[in-house]
């Protein structure tokens, strides 16, 4: 038996009382090592060579919602989405969808920011070797700006609604290097998550 199903009621208690440590290799839960973590991948289209890796903070709110859909009762969420935000904050595990457009300075225009109505869709494919992704779809935004659009950071969500505070924050991360982009650019992004018993 692993880790993973030896202590899972250990692990939701841990994780509803804070007991886990956050380090560069993501969540540590320190009942039988296991290190739930994930990361983004994001580039230009037709610029295959400017495509970048960001590890990503696992919010407190993205963890329950995982841990009560697979070990409680919680439904699936429907499906999940990209935010990309242009603030200066760096992303901490209290944000929640209630205030990440807030906190992140999400990008909601449609003159200074992307064309899509909606924060796009991150279609997962089928988990395997102990990680999923949406690498084989990445979602993707079609740029609209008069001059250049500079983006620091995405989150994954579960409403698609562009500024929206219902539903869960699953991720989110602030870039290294700010993403500048230009009008017209086809900017596509990629959210993988990966959990390990060791």
């Amino acid at each position: 038996m692993s880790g993973l199903q030896r202590f899972a009621e250990e692990f939701k208690d841990d994780i509803r009382k804070e007991k886990f440590d956050v380090s560069e290799a993501g969540i540590l839960l320190k009942r039988g090592s296991v290190i739930l973590s994930g990361h983004y991948v994001e580039g230009v289209r037709s610029r295959p060579g400017s495509f970048r890796t960001h590890k990503n903070l696992i919010v407190n709110e993205g963890i329950n919602l995982i841990l009560n859909t697979f070990f409680g009762a919680t439904a699936k969420a429907a499906a999940f989405y990209l935010a990309p935000f242009s603030g200066a904050a760096t992303p901490a595990a209290s944000w929640t969808a209630s205030n990440f457009a807030s906190n992140s300075s999400e990008i909601t225009s449609l003159s200074e920011g992307f064309s899509e109505v909606t924060r796009p869709q991150c279609v997962f494919g089928t988990g395997a070797g102990q990680l999923i992704n949406n690498y084989a779809s990445k979602a993707e935004f079609t740029i609209v700006t008069a001059s250049q659009l500079t983006v620091k950071g995405l989150g994954v969500l579960t409403n698609n609604t562009r500024g929206g505070t219902s539903g869960a924050l699953i991720s989110a991360v602030k870039f290294s290097v700010d993403r500048v982009l230009n009008d017209a650019d086809v900017w596509e992004a990629g959210y993988q998550c990966s959990l390990s018993d060791s």
